[in-house]
């Protein structure tokens, strides 16, 4: 919205600025954390008001969770998703299609989440919305967004998948990368709502990936960069780090009051929403490995589940005393705030592993 003001700049000069992609990144970071900031404290009262025995916790989860974490209010993804929204509104570059359709995912797959914590919360159980209606519901928003991105893009490059390490490969998988787009998004989303267990243990990993995916977007948006880099220049998706920093300010601003011990938990509302942006991010990016790379530990949750499920189908037995992953290491006696910690520095090493691939080509 303010990027208009650049068109005046011939009478007034200091308008010039709101031409520049960093200094409107830099205001969508500060946005986004002041609004959380400003709104949290009664936001998080009204959802105490409203919801007054907070989220309901599973009864097959680790046992302090029922004495810890009882009574806190969930939904606290709200001030996420106004906070992202009003910033990237404010700042974006309102022309560009490519920022429409991450906040198409991002928007919708949080009105999916909003729905399934009122669910959670109002009915006093942990089942929310029915799995396969959530799951249709994010096929449904994540393949428009993708045909939206896909008819934005090159011809050619837009439904092709690049590889991380290669300079001028991409595989053309035609309209095949349609699905694929969507598996990304979803999976993505579904990733991050699983690693949401713990206070802070899925917001910092998000606000790493988020962190990288802006430097991402910029150098592939950038020709210059991008040649000097040889990776494949995206027209237009530069724009996106404005987005990606309305997402770190969103985030740092829920990390304050989601530090242990959390006043707020951000629910599927937040999850789902951040784990479809970064999907998004991904796709458009042409960056959908990376992605597997930089959010490694949101697809080690993952994989912990699938494994978990799958050996007590097929034996009987369980591989881990608990999925996801993070369940595991508090049924071995793992401190919470241990475990947070050391998960971050897991994610923050994948991201350094993630950002090498921009280099060695």
């Amino acid at each position: 919205m303010l990027y208009f003001l650049s068109d005046f700049s011939e009478q007034f000069g200091a308008l010039n600025v709101f031409r520049y992609l960093t200094f409107r990144t830099g205001g969508a970071v500060m946005t986004a954390l002041l609004f959380a900031f400003l709104v949290g404290p009664s936001l998080i009262k009204w959802l105490k008001r409203k919801q007054r025995e907070g989220q309901p916790i599973r009864d097959d989860g680790p046992e302090g969770h029922l004495l810890t974490k009882k009574g806190t209010p969930t939904m606290g993804g709200i001030m996420i998703l106004l906070g992202v929204g009003i910033a990237t509104l404010l700042w974006a570059d309102l022309k560009s299609g490519y920022v429409w359709a991450v906040l198409l995912v991002t928007l919708g797959y949080g009105a999916i989440g909003f729905a399934d914590d009122y669910m959670k919360v109002t009915k006093r159980n942990t089942k929310g919305l029915p799995g396969k209606l959530k799951l249709l519901g994010q096929v449904g928003f994540a393949g428009l967004a993708a045909l939206w991105i896909i008819l934005l893009g090159e011809t050619g490059q837009a439904t092709s998948l690049a590889v991380p390490f290669f300079k001028d490969f991409l595989v053309n998988m035609g309209w095949l990368y349609l699905p694929f787009a969507v598996f990304v998004m979803t999976g993505a989303s579904n990733s991050v709502n699983l690693t949401d267990g713990l206070d802070g243990l899925a917001i910092v990993p998000v606000m790493i990936a988020a962190s990288v995916f802006l430097l991402i977007a910029y150098l592939v948006g950038n020709a210059v960069f991008a040649n000097y880099l040889q990776i494949h220049h995206v027209p237009g998706s530069g724009e996106l780090a404005v987005f990606c920093g309305a997402v770190v300010g969103a985030a740092i601003g829920f990390l304050w009051f989601n530090a242990p011990p959390a006043q707020v938990f951000m629910g599927d509302t937040g999850s789902l929403s951040l784990g479809g942006a970064l999907g998004a991010l991904a796709v458009v990016t042409k960056h959908e490995i990376v992605l597997a790379i930089v959010g490694g530990l949101f697809v080690l949750e993952t994989v912990s589940v699938i494994v978990q499920v799958a050996s007590f189908k097929l034996t009987g037995r369980r591989v881990f005393r608990m999925a996801p992953l993070h369940h595991h290491f508090e049924k071995k006696g793992w401190a919470e705030p241990t475990i947070v910690i050391r998960f971050w520095i897991i994610a923050v090493i994948l991201a350094i592993v993630g950002l090498s691939t921009l280099k060695l080509r």
